[in-house]
């Protein structure tokens, strides 16, 4: 039962840290960064990237 929390857990943190992520790379002076530079920011791949990886652990852990 404790993987089973733990596993739910992973997956909320995951989800808000890909929302987050996205909203970083959504925002207003990442886009103008990307405009001018052609670079994101490395918090936006880092949160989106970070979740998804939670997210699938969490899942495995569910299981």
């Amino acid at each position: 039962m404790n993987n089973k929390l733990f596993g739910i857990v992973l997956i909320v943190v995951g989800l808000a840290l890909a929302i987050w992520g996205y909203n970083v790379f959504d925002s207003a002076s990442s886009q103008i960064s990307r405009a001018f530079n052609g670079d994101t920011p490395i918090e936006a791949w880092l949160g989106m990237a970070g979740g998804v990886i939670c997210i699938a652990v969490g899942i495995s852990k569910v299981r």
